[in-house]
């Protein structure tokens, strides 16, 4: 993807297999981080944008210090924080090993697919229900298609399915869609509350 930038314009264009298009969602996107950074080129001090020059000019600078000073890699509109992420997807059979079984947290297992519809409806709620824990239980994610063999292993016929691992070992397991209160005392039953 190449990203343009003349006289305070945007163009973007995706080069697949040649060709080239324009998408509306990376346009949102970018639009949205140059509105970001335009409100961040405000703040940065009077010596690092030049008022009295032309607009281009002007553009071409802030876009020189913004990038110098990684305005569009971080915007002041994520936080950032140095709390460990409780929420990761697994990797691999060693990733799943070393964060999952040999976690020092208990973890809920979240199994799901890409094309799952419950799967996109029960995720947001599993993460709502973590973060209430703040930091006391982790989830990992384990999308089935790309880790067959995991899914095989831990007797997954289903998906949503949700599996509570404490020490390696199977706490309590369910299968498809639950409501935020039900969640929230698997979780509790989980971390033993």
């Amino acid at each position: 993807m190449y990203l343009l930038i003349h006289s305070e314009s945007i163009y973007i264009t995706n080069h697949v297999k040649g060709t080239a298009r324009n998408t509306m969602a990376t346009r949102l996107l970018v639009r949205r981080i140059w509105s970001v950074c335009v409100k961040d080129s405000r703040r940065l001090p009077a010596a690092s944008l030049s008022r009295s020059s032309s607009s281009s000019s002007s553009l071409s600078s802030f876009l020189r210090t913004a990038v110098h000073k990684q305005y569009f890699l971080c915007p002041r509109s994520l936080p950032l924080s140095s709390h460990r992420c409780v929420s990761f997807n697994v990797q691999d059979n060693d990733d799943f090993t070393e964060r999952v079984i040999n976690s020092d947290l208990p973890v809920l297992v979240d199994f799901h697919a890409q094309w799952c519809g419950p799967c996109k409806i029960l995720g947001p709620r599993l993460e709502k229900a973590i973060a209430k824990q703040k930091g006391r239980v982790a989830m990992a994610k384990v999308d089935i298609d790309e880790h067959t063999d995991l899914a095989i292993e831990y007797g997954v016929s289903a998906v949503p399915t949700v599996i509570a691992m404490r020490g390696g070992d199977i706490i309590d397991k369910f299968v498809g869609i639950k409501d935020e209160q039900q969640l929230d005392s698997f979780v509790n039953k989980l971390i033993g509350q």
